[in-house]
C-alpha cells in the first residue's frame, strides 16, 4: 500500500473529461481526452488495500486489483501491467466497455466516491502496449492436440489464447469476415476504437492461434466434420438472437434490429462501405431499449444526422443515487448518463409500445402508453396514449439466446430451461468433447463474465485433453453477479 492515507488526502474522483459534444459529433474517435498520469497516481493511491477486498469479488476475472493499484501509483507500470495480465487477456477491451462491477463493489464507497479502479486499468494496458511491454507469450511445448473455437468474441478470444499458450493448436472460427464478434460489428467507434482489436490479434497470431474468417460452421463446415478434425470444441458464439417485437405493424419498412444497423455504421468506419444502407441521417429516430445497446443505436444516430431521437425504456426511470434494493457492495440501480445521452435525444420511461403505425408499407409513427408496476406486472396507465412520429425504429431489447439452428441442432448439444446451451460443471455439453463458454451458456452477460468463462473453459478443456491443467479458473458455470 503505496500511500497508506491516499484514500483520506484524496475524497473525490477524478475521470477523463469528454470531448465537447459539438466537436465529437463531427467524428467516430473515442469520446475522451487524455488523462494526466499524475492525476491517475493520485486515484491510484485512493486504494485501502483493504483486508477483504471486495472488488474481488465485483470481478469475476479476479483481478489483482490493490495489487496494480499500489504498482501504478508506485510508478512501477511494468510489474502492474504483469499483474493485471495474469488474471485478464483483454484488459483495453473490459477497461473501456466493462460497466466496472469492482467499482460498485470498492469499499471506499461505503461513504466516499470509490476508486477509479476502470481508469487506472486501461491507461495501465495502453502505457504497457505503447511502450512495448505486451509481447507473444510462447507455449513452452506442444501437446499436438487441436481444438476448434467457434466464434471470436471476448469469451472465444479468451478461450483460445489461454489454451494455445498451454501448448495446443487451436483454430478460431468466425462467421464474419473480421475477427471479434460483437467487439468488432457491434460495439461502435466512438466506444472502443478496433484499433484495440487488432493490436491484440497481432500478438495472437504471433503466439499461434490461426483464425478463419467466413466459415459458418454447421454451413461451411459440418459438425461431425469439425469434431472429426478436432481433439476438442469451444462454443463460444454466442447469445445472438435478438428479442423481436412482435406487434401489429412489426412487418414495416424502417423497423430494424439494433444489430442490423450497427454492424452497417461500424462497416463504414472500417472502409467496407461509402454510405450505410440503414441510417438515421434526416430522419425522426425512436430506440426502443434503454441499456447500452440502446445508447449505442442513439450515438451513431447522432452522429448520422438524426433530425429527432427518442428512446423508450418500460422500466421505470432509475434514482438519482443507490437504489435500496441494490445495497452495497452489489452493482447499484441508478441513474446513468451515457457519452451519448449527452449528446442530445429525449429519454422516455415507463412507456410500452403497442402499434406501429405505416404508409405505404414503411413505418411513419408508433403508438404507445405508460405504464406502472403493479403485483410484479407492467399495467397500462389510463389516459396516456400518444403517438410520436418515427420512420426509423431501431429494437434494442437485449438477446434471448444462442441461434438454434445449424451448429447446435446438428450437434444435438441440450438445452437448458433458458435456452442457452446446457453444461456441467466442467463446462462440458452432452456431446463428447464439446463445451461452451461465454453468453452461448450463460446467457446474455458482461464483457467481464464472457473473459472470466473464456478462461474457466479453457482450463476445463486443458484438463480433457491431457488430464489436469495449470491454466486459471476464476469462476464456475454456476457462479452468478452479486446480489
Amino acid at each position: 500500500m503505496g500511500d497508506p492515507s491516499g484514500f483520506l488526502k484524496h475524497t473525490s474522483r477524478e475521470l477523463p473529461v469528454r470531448r465537447p459534444v459539438p466537436l465529437r459529433l463531427l467524428d467516430w474517435n473515442e469520446v475522451y481526452e487524455e488523462f494526466s498520469p499524475d492525476t491517475l497516481k493520485t486515484q491510484a493511491s485512493r486504494c485501502m488495500d483493504c483486508g477483504i477486498p471486495f472488488c474481488h469479488n465485483g470481478c469475476p476475472l479476479g483481478n489483482l486489483i490493490p495489487e496494480w493499484n499500489d504498482l501504478v501509483y508506485k510508478d512501477r507500470w511494468h510489474d502492474g501491467i504483469e499483474r493485471l495480465h495474469a488474471t485478464n487477456n483483454f484488459p483495453e477491451f473490459t477497461g473501456r466497455l466493462c460497466p466496472a462491477p469492482c467499482e460498485a463493489s470498492c469499499v471506499l464507497g461505503i461513504n466516499q466516491d470509490p476508486v477509479t479502479i476502470k481508469q487506472v486499468e486501461v491507461e495501465l494496458i495502453d502505457r504497457a502496449f505503447d511502450e512495448g511491454w505486451v509481447k507473444p507469450v510462447h507455449p513452452t511445448r506442444s501437446t499436438g492436440k487441436k481444438v476448434a473455437v467457434v466464434g471470436s468474441g471476448p469469451a472465444g478470444l479468451a478461450a483460445a489464447q489461454q489454451l494455445t499458450r498451454a501448448g495446443h493448436m487451436v483454430t478460431v472460427f468466425e462467421r464474419a469476415d473480421r475477427i471479434g464478434g460483437l467487439l468488432r460489428y457491434g460495439i461502435p467507434e466512438f466506444k472502443m476504437e478496433k484499433r484495440h482489436i487488432d493490436r491484440r490479434l497481432d500478438q495472437m497470431n504471433s503466439e499461434g492461434t490461426v483464425f478463419k474468417t467466413g466459415v459458418n460452421v454447421g454451413v461451411d463446415i459440418t459438425a461431425d466434420a469439425l469434431r472429426a478434425q478436432f481433439d476438442a470444441v469451444v462454443l463460444a458464439g454466442g447469445a445472438t438472437e435478438a428479442r423481436d417485437l412482435p406487434i401489429p405493424g412489426r412487418e414495416l419498412d424502417g423497423i430494424h434490429q439494433a444489430m442490423e444497423f450497427l454492424p452497417i455504421a461500424n462497416r463504414v468506419q472500417l472502409g467496407d462501405l461509402e454510405k450505410p444502407t440503414i441510417t438515421a441521417e434526416g430522419k425522426k429516430v425512436v430506440i426502443i431499449g434503454g441499456g447500452d445497446t440502446g445508447a449505442d443505436c442513439l450515438g451513431t444516430s447522432h452522429r448520422q444526422g438524426a433530425e429527432s431521437v427518442h428512446q423508450f425504456e418500460i422500466m421505470p426511470r432509475p434514482p438519482e443515487t443507490r437504489a435500496e434494493h441494490t445495497p452495497w457492495p452489489t452493482y447499484p440501480l441508478m441513474y446513468r448518463v451515457a457519452s451519448a445521452h449527452e449528446e442530445g435525444g429525449e429519454r422516455l420511461f415507463s412507456v410500452n409500445t403497442e402499434r406501429f403505425v405505416g404508409a405505404d408499407g414503411k413505418v411513419t409513427a408508433l403508438k404507445a402508453h405508460e405504464v406502472e408496476m403493479k403485483s410484479g406486472r407492467f399495467e397500462k396507465v389510463e389516459g396516456s396514449d400518444f403517438e410520436l412520429e418515427a420512420d426509423l425504429v431501431l429494437l434494442a431489447m437485449g438477446f434471448v439466446g444462442p441461434e438454434k439452428p445449424g451448429l447446435l441442432t446438428d450437434l444435438g448439444v441440450d438445452l437448458n430451461e433458458r435456452g442457452n446451451v446446457a453444461r456441467s460443471a466442467k463446462w462440458a455439453t452432452n456431446v463428447d468433447g464439446v463445451f461452451v463458454a461465454g453468453d452461448m451458456g450463460r446467457g446474455q452477460s458482461l464483457i467481464v463474465w464472457a473473459i472470466a468463462e473464456g478462461r474457466s473453459a479453457a482450463a476445463a478443456v486443458d484438463a480433457y485433453l491431457e488430464g489436469e491443467s495449470a491454466l486459471p479458473s476464476p469462476i464456475e458455470t454456476t457462479t452468478a453477479p452479486q446480489r
